[in-house]
């Protein structure tokens, strides 16, 4: 059974999805994975602990 996904619209000043488009392409993620990865970190270093679901995958 494939994984559930939250999908939704977000707006972002084009500067600054060009900067996250950047660090997609060096990592080689999608900018929607990029996205994913920072907010993971960002609320990992706000000491917020978020599950990994397994079937969806994600960074290492």
């Amino acid at each position: 059974m494939p994984s559930e996904r939250k999908a939704f619209a977000l707006r972002l000043d084009p500067a600054l999805h060009d900067a996250i488009a950047r660090l997609a392409n060096a990592d080689l993620r999608s900018v929607n994975a990029e996205i994913e990865f920072l907010l993971r970190e960002a609320l990992r270093a706000r000491g917020v602990k978020v599950e990994r679901n397994k079937d969806i995958g994600g960074e290492s």
